[in-house]
């Protein structure tokens, strides 16, 4: 008795969406992946910070890889290019750092909420995601984390890779403590507890700063301090909270490239 099995590779259509947008003063280039077998099941949504990076992250390639192996339900990845004002646009809204960078954050937040999603909806003609989950990389990381935590209604999920969750309302230099952290201080002093998912990734190699000179760098030291603000609101590890410590990891594409499998499979995982 023969036994036969045909396996069809995977393939992921890219498509360039241009929104112009009257709150960011600028036009958004954004890359749609969709899977080929997208609309058998229910879509999921993920949202990534930097998607200019796509190509040197290997997304398309971890995609298919994964869709390949049936590790994935179906997700539209909608990768948001950064454009020139970063710095600006991505940080905590209304709070920026001391150095007043992270200035526009609250329009970007604007330009993700009111702008961004409703052309989502529009363009695809979906009107309801199964989830939909928000990531992002370094400030991006953070920026995500802010607008998820601000917006459950609209995010089941946050990624962040090296995050900076440095992210500080003072200088080092004059005065600064653990609390004058953004984002630390965000989440400690809000009263509410999101009913949100976090996956959280360092590297060891992130960096060499270790500003309390306890041996150990400050990413992993920030990132820490954000689970344990999160888990004194409630939530608990590993249900709501995944930690992935990456050895020799770097601040680069190359080594949140190799992480992403294990976001995708958290987020949207069969």
């Amino acid at each position: 008795m023969y036994t036969f099995s045909t396996t069809i590779a995977m393939a992921i259509t890219t498509q360039e969406l241009l929104i112009k947008s009257t709150v960011l003063e600028r036009e958004v280039t954004c890359t749609l992946l969709l899977p080929d077998n997208a609309g058998i099941e229910p879509l999921h949504l993920l949202l990534l910070n930097d998607g200019q990076e796509l190509e040197n992250l290997k997304l398309i390639d971890t995609l298919e890889n994964l869709y390949d192996r049936n590790c994935l339900r179906p997700v539209l990845t909608v990768a948001i290019h950064a454009g020139e004002d970063r710095i600006q646009e991505y940080g905590i809204a209304g709070k920026p750092d001391y150095k007043n960078r992270g200035s526009k954050a609250d329009l970007y937040t604007q330009f993700i909420t009111a702008e961004l999603l409703p052309e989502i909806h529009k363009v695809t003609d979906i009107d309801h995601f199964e989830s939909t989950a928000f990531a992002g990389f370094s400030l991006g990381g953070l920026t995500a984390m802010d607008i998820a935590w601000n917006h459950p209604e609209l995010f089941d999920k946050v990624g962040a890779f090296s995050a900076s969750f440095w992210w500080r309302s003072k200088d080092l230099t004059k005065g600064y403590t653990e609390a004058d952290r953004i984002m630390h201080s965000q989440l400690k002093n809000s009263d509410a507890k999101p009913a949100l998912k976090f996956w959280l990734q360092t590297g060891t190699k992130d960096e060499t700063a270790d500003r309390n000179k306890n041996g150990i760098i400050d990413s992993i030291d920030d990132t820490i301090d954000i689970i344990k603000e999160l888990e004194k609101k409630g939530y608990t590890r590993p249900a709501d909270i995944q930690y992935l410590e990456v050895v020799g990891g770097s601040h680069d594409t190359e080594t949140w490239g190799k992480a992403i499998p294990k976001f995708l499979q958290w987020a949207f995982g069969k």
